[in-house]
């Protein structure tokens, strides 16, 4: 693999506390932009306009993502720098596509009953720029709707299902967490990170213990966004009256999955599928056919998961992520070739958990390494909740070293 220049590399680590001045000089330059292009790709013969303005969003944006310090000087908050290093990522990347995009975006979906029969571009730009999977817009044919969890017989009820399965899942994240930590406190377990493979342990304890570690890692994952999505899903509802139908699941139970093709396309999240098809399947596909298509996919995928290592890591190596990325598209090729289109029962969700395990096992590593799973949680301060967990970790992997 070709390396690339320390500049593309390596974002720069001169980063500032977060104040309210360099919050309105900083990030609401970069978002006024983003919501800019979002009003002009609904209307015709503006793409001049977009044209011009987006070296400037994405300049701005690349400003915003390398110079202010959201975690305040508290390495254990770092993942809000990821949070804003990704936001302006997607700001840049998504304003791209819409910058090059020829005809309008159009609604395919009438909004609700409540809202004016007559279609508001302010309140659609809102609504463009808020929905990475673009439910109810003409560029997200093909997406995957999870069927609805929640009751949908009023705003009220939807918002309490939402704000109750959103606390369960913030509160099983944090055991979650908790429980990765306590494997090793002073090495992955910590922001200083480190390695979840224990040379100290002979091979197949070694690789069951990473191989538990990274699935725990996958369900704290699963559990910390489906929460974010169904907080937000609350204001959303309430707050700013959006119709239920507007707000579907993220998830549909991934673990059900009985191919790689099921888990990636349906199951898992949506949110940044059309970057990565657009970034990655797109470009690689007119090369290399389907297959480049999907390869280059999930390359993308791995390219936006450097990323957020490098919030918290400057010296994080890109091929950590690139190859464990780019081996769930090998998978999907290889299934394809195999199964064609009839992956599924029980061999089919042994041959996708054994692949999703084996090659996430690394991925989790290039995290944990970065310090990634040291990050505060919300059990932090759960004394009595915490320590049982911590505890039973120990316990169990004290017997691993004992074995």
């Amino acid at each position: 693999m070709l390396p690339l220049p320390d500049s593309l590399q390596h974002l720069p680590t001169n980063r500032v506390p977060l104040t309210t001045e360099n919050f309105v000089s900083g990030i609401l330059p970069p978002v006024a932009c983003y919501f800019a292009t979002a009003f002009l790709v609904q209307l015709p013969r503006t793409q001049l306009a977009r044209l011009a303005l987006w070296p400037i969003t994405a300049i701005l944006a690349f400003r915003a993502a390398t110079s202010l310090d959201m975690c305040m000087g508290q390495p254990k908050l770092n993942f809000l720098n990821i949070d804003l290093q990704l936001s302006m990522f997607c700001i840049a990347a998504r304003t791209f596509e819409w910058t090059v995009r020829t005809k309008p975006f159009i609604r395919v979906v009438q909004q609700s009953s409540s809202d004016l029969p007559k279609r508001n571009f302010v309140l659609d730009a809102l609504d463009l720029a808020c929905s990475l999977r673009g439910c109810g817009w003409d560029w997200s044919q093909g997406l995957y709707v999870p069927p609805e969890t929640h009751s949908t017989s009023s705003r009220l009820a939807f918002a309490t299902s939402n704000l109750v399965s959103g606390l369960k899942h913030s509160f099983l994240c944090g055991a979650i967490h908790s429980a990765v930590q306590s494997f090793s406190p002073h090495t992955f377990g910590s922001v200083n990170g480190g390695t979840i493979f224990d040379d100290s342990l002979p091979p197949h304890f070694r690789y069951l213990r990473s191989s538990i570690i990274a699935t725990l890692c996958a369900f704290g994952i699963y559990s910390v966004l489906r929460a974010g999505y169904e907080l937000t899903v609350v204001l959303c509802v309430l707050l700013f009256r959006q119709h239920p139908d507007q707000c579907p699941p993220s998830f549909d139970s991934p673990w059900r999955a009985t191919s790689l093709r099921e888990f990636w396309s349906q199951r898992w999240h949506q949110w940044f599928r059309r970057l990565f098809i657009f970034f990655g399947g797109q470009p690689l596909s007119l090369l290399f056919g389907r297959i480049g298509g999907v390869i280059g996919a999930f390359l993308a995928s791995g390219f936006f998961h450097h990323l957020a290592l490098l919030a918290i890591n400057p010296s994080s190596e890109m091929w950590r992520m690139l190859l464990p990325f780019g081996m769930m598209g090998a998978g999907v090729v290889i299934e394809r070739a195999v199964a064609g289109n009839k992956a599924g029962g029980w061999m089919g969700w042994t041959w996708t958990m054994c692949w999703l395990v084996l090659w996430g096992n690394m991925m989790v590593d290039g995290w944990a390494r970065a310090g990634m799973l040291g990050g505060s949680s919300i059990l932090d301060s759960a004394t009595p909740v915490r320590q049982p967990i911590e505890r039973l970790v120990r316990t169990f992997d004290e017997y691993l070293h004992e074995c």
